[in-house]
C-alpha cells in the first residue's frame, strides 16, 4: 500500500497548472507544504519546509527545474518528478542526471502525474535500499582513478569492520 502522506514541493512558473497540480494531489491525500514559482525559491522553499518530494517544471525563469533539481537533491536526497512540455531524449537524460527519478510532459492529466509520483518514490527508496546495503558490505570495490597524461592508477577499496575505508593501490588484497 503506497503511503498517501507525503510533503510535496511543487515549483512551476505557471500559475494555473501550479494550482491545478496542488489540488489534484491534496485530493489524493498529498499535503502540498510548498509552492515556488521558480528554481530559486524552490531551492529557498525545500530547505524551509523539507519536503518528502518535489515536482519541478523543467523550464522555469531564474533558475531552471534542472539546475534546482541537482541542488536540491545535493542538499537532501528527495524524489524527484520533472514536469515539463519538452519530451526530447536529451533534456530527459539531462534531468535524469539531475536526479529525476520521473518525467510527466504537459500538458498531465491525473492519471499521469499519481503513477509518476508513486514510481519515483519507489525508485528513490530502491536506491537508498542498495546504497545502505552496498555501504554496510565488506566486499572489496575495484575502482581506476585516471589521472592527468592518460596515468590510470586501480584502487581496492574495502570496509573495515569498524566502518573505517582501506584503501590499497592494485589489486593486492590487504586482509
Amino acid at each position: 500500500m503506497f503511503d498517501n502522506s507525503l510533503r510535496i514541493l511543487i515549483a512551476e512558473d505557471e500559475t494555473i497548472i501550479r494550482l491545478d497540480l496542488s489540488r489534484l494531489l491534496e485530493r489524493e491525500g498529498f499535503e502540498v507544504c510548498a509552492e515556488a514559482r521558480d528554481g530559486e525559491e524552490a531551492i529557498a522553499l525545500a530547505r524551509e519546509t523539507q519536503p518528502d518530494l518535489a515536482i519541478l517544471d523543467v523550464k522555469m525563469p531564474n533558475l531552471d527545474g534542472i539546475e534546482a533539481a541537482r541542488r536540491i537533491y545535493a542538499e537532501r536526497p528527495i524524489p524527484i518528478v520533472m514536469l515539463t512540455a519538452y519530451a526530447d531524449r536529451a533534456l530527459v537524460d539531462k534531468a535524469v542526471t539531475a536526479g529525476a527519478f520521473a518525467y510527466v510532459v504537459k500538458p498531465f492529466r491525473e492519471c499521469d502525474v499519481l503513477p509518476s509520483v508513486r514510481a519515483a518514490v519507489a525508485r528513490h527508496e530502491e536506491l537508498i535500499g542498495a546504497r545502505r546495503d552496498r555501504g554496510r558490505s565488506t566486499a572489496p570495490i575495484d575502482v581506476e582513478v585516471r589521472g592527468s597524461g592518460g596515468a590510470v592508477y586501480p584502487l581496492r577499496l574495502r570496509r573495515g569492520l569498524d566502518g573505517s575505508v582501506n584503501v590499497s593501490l592494485g589489486e593486492t588484497d590487504t586482509s
